[in-house]
C-alpha cells in the first residue's frame, strides 16, 4: 500500500465529507481535519492483508509504521508537495490533539489512531448544554475522567488516576464549592465541561513564580498540595488559580457560555475575597493555548526546556471581556 493508492480505496468526496464533519471540534482546522482523515484511512488500509474500499473510519488496533515521507505524500497530494519536516509538524499537532499516538524505536516511526472523534449526523438534533454548579456526589467521577485525559496526554501515561482526582475534587468542594462549575448536558445531566477557580492563600503565591510542574497536584503522587486554598474572608487573598478548564470537543460551541459563567462566578467570589486581582493558570493541553491568549493571558514564568508555563491576566481585565468576541478570535 502506497500513499498514492489512497484515493483508489477511499473516495475523495467521502474524505471531504468526513473532514467537514470534524471541523469545529476543538483544535481541528480544515487542513488538520483533512490530514487526519487521510492518515487514518491510510493506516487502516496498511494493516489489512488485502485492501478493501474504506466506508467508515475505525481506530487502529496495532502500531503501524509510517515515515514522514509517506505522511508528506498523504497530506500534500492535492497541491504542491510539502516537506517531510512539515508533515512531521502536522503529525505533532495531531498528536497534541490526542488523535494520533506516535512511537519511535530509534529506526522506525509507528503510529496508532486511538479514537475517531464523534461526528454529529446532520439529521440528529444536537444535544444542548448549560453551566451549572458542580455536584460532588454525582459529578466527581465523570469530571475526574475528563481531567485525567488532559493530564495523561501531558505525561504520556496514566499516572493521573481518576480515583485520586475525584477524591481531591470532593475535598475542594467541601472547602469552597463556589469556584467549581460544570457544563451539563440537558439530556443525561452528565458534565461535559468543568472549571475550577481556586482562591489561593498568600503563602502559596510563590508557586506562581516557580517551575509550574512543581504545582501539578492532580497528576502527582504527593499527598501534599503545594497550593493552599484561602478561607473565605481572607483579606490577604489576591490570587485565583484556574486549576482546571476543560470542555469536551463535541460541546465546543458552549465554551463561550462557560466563559461568561466564569465571569459571573468571579464576581460572586469577590464577595468572599474582596481583594482578588490576579489570575494564574497553566495550559495543560495545547488546544487551549489560543484561547488563553485570546483571553489576555500572558506567559509569566517558564523556560524553553519545560513544555509548561505559568500564564497571568489581571482579573479586572478578564471580567471586562466580551466573551463572544474572545471566542471569535480564538477560533
Amino acid at each position: 500500500m502506497q500513499p498514492s493508492d489512497l484515493d483508489r480505496w477511499f473516495d475523495p468526496q467521502t474524505q471531504k465529507d468526513w473532514a467537514n464533519g470534524l471541523i469545529g471540534l476543538t483544535g481541528l482546522t480544515r487542513r488538520r481535519a483533512e490530514c487526519f482523515v487521510r492518515l487514518c484511512a491510510y493506516l487502516q488500509l496498511k494493516q489489512q492483508s488485502e485492501p478493501a474500499i474504506v466506508e467508515t473510519l475505525e481506530p487502529s488496533t496495532e502500531w503501524i509504521s509510517c515515515t514522514h515521507a509517506e505522511a508528506a505524500a498523504l497530506f500534500y497530494a492535492d497541491g504542491d508537495r510539502g516537506s517531510e519536516r512539515a508533515a512531521g509538524m502536522m503529525l505533532d499537532k495531531l498528536e497534541a490533539l490526542g488523535l494520533v499516538q506516535k512511537r519511535f524505536d530509534g529506526n522506525t516511526t509507528s503510529l496508532q489512531i486511538p479514537r475517531i472523534p464523534r461526528i454529529q449526523p446532520d439529521d440528529d438534533k444536537p444535544v444542548s448544554a448549560y453551566p451549572d454548579a458542580f455536584a460532588p456526589r454525582t459529578d466527581a467521577v465523570l469530571v475526574a475522567n475528563l481531567l485525567a485525559a488532559n493530564y495523561n496526554w501531558l505525561n504520556k501515561n496514566s499516572s493521573a488516576a481518576p480515583v485520586r482526582i475525584a477524591r481531591l475534587l470532593r475535598t475542594w468542594a467541601r472547602q469552597y464549592p463556589n469556584g467549581m462549575r460544570v457544563l451539563r448536558r440537558t439530556d443525561t445531566l452528565a458534565p461535559v465541561g468543568f472549571y475550577l477557580l481556586y482562591p489561593t492563600a498568600s503563602e502559596s503565591e510563590a508557586c506562581f513564580f516557580a517551575p509550574p510542574n512543581r504545582s501539578l497536584h492532580l497528576s502527582s503522587g504527593s499527598d501534599v498540595d503545594p497550593i493552599v486554598m484561602a478561607e473565605p474572608g481572607d483579606p490577604d487573598c489576591v490570587a485565583l488559580f484556574v486549576r482546571s478548564f476543560v470542555v469536551e470537543p463535541e460541546f465546543a460551541a458552549y465554551r463561550t457560555a462557560l466563559l461568561k459563567d466564569s465571569q459571573d462566578t468571579i464576581a460572586r467570589m469577590q464577595q468572599d475575597f474582596p481583594h482578588l486581582c490576579d489570575m494564574h493558570t497553566i495550559i495543560i493541553h495545547p488546544t487551549y493555548e489560543a484561547l488563553a491568549y485570546a483571553l489576555g493571558f500572558q506567559k509569566s514564568y517558564g523556560s524553553d526546556r519545560d513544555p509548561l508555563s505559568w500564564m497571568y491576566v489581571p482579573i479586572d481585565r478578564f471580567i471586562a471581556l466580551d466573551m463572544q468576541k474572545v471566542a471569535e478570535r480564538a477560533g
